[in-house]
């Protein structure tokens, strides 16, 4: 990415300090990273699939994250922390250009505070064996192209949901929603970085 799209990029975010400052439904604060990086030209985001025996979201592709912890300095080292726990990305490899406006679940109760940043291609994931099925890395033209709004079922019952399916992968709730907002946002800087 040159300098002038991060610039136009981090113009339409927000600051980490005003996301972090902004308050939306949820019993629990919780933040993710948002990886984005650039490969030949095209760039990818880094989502996770989560482990299928967890007790929370179970095998949903989700962005690396989890629960603010009290010892936590702030949203952002939370991000920062839980990305280098779930995948290894160490969080000085990460250059934050900025945050997207808070989202929250529905059915865990979680306020979820997201921060996108710029990585290099292929770091050398190190995956929890504990949380993280698999890294998956989709180039955000792929992702843009499976939106489509359909039919879910989970936990027995039918939903109606937008959602993002690449490669099998099927991007949904909180996550979608964060996707969206990204590629919102991305649509309106020039020079089609999302191509």
């Amino acid at each position: 990415m040159n300098t002038s799209q991060l610039s136009r990029l981090s113009d339409l975010l927000l600051s980490t300090e005003q996301a972090s400052e902004l308050e939306i439904r949820g019993a629990t604060a919780a933040a993710v990273l948002v990886p984005l990086y650039e490969d030949k030209g095209t760039f990818h985001l880094v989502l996770t699939e989560r482990n299928k025996d967890l007790p929370r979201h179970p095998g949903e592709i989700s962005f690396p994250g989890g629960r603010h912890d009290p010892g936590d300095e702030s949203l952002l080292f939370t991000a920062l922390r839980e990305a280098q726990e779930e995948i290894g990305l160490p969080p000085e490899s990460v250059q934050i250009v900025g945050a997207l406006p808070p989202t929250s679940t529905i059915a865990s109760g979680y306020a979820i505070y997201s921060f996108v940043g710029l990585i290099t291609a292929n770091p050398g994931w190190l995956p929890s064996t504990s949380e993280v099925a698999a890294v998956i890395e989709l180039p955000l033209s792929a992702v843009a192209s499976g939106y489509g709004r359909r039919r879910l079922s989970r936990r027995g019952a039918q939903i109606r949901a937008d959602t993002y399916v690449v490669n099998g992968h099927v991007i949904w709730g909180a996550t979608a929603r964060i996707v969206s907002d990204l590629l919102d946002r991305l649509d309106r800087v020039a020079d089609g970085l999302t191509s």
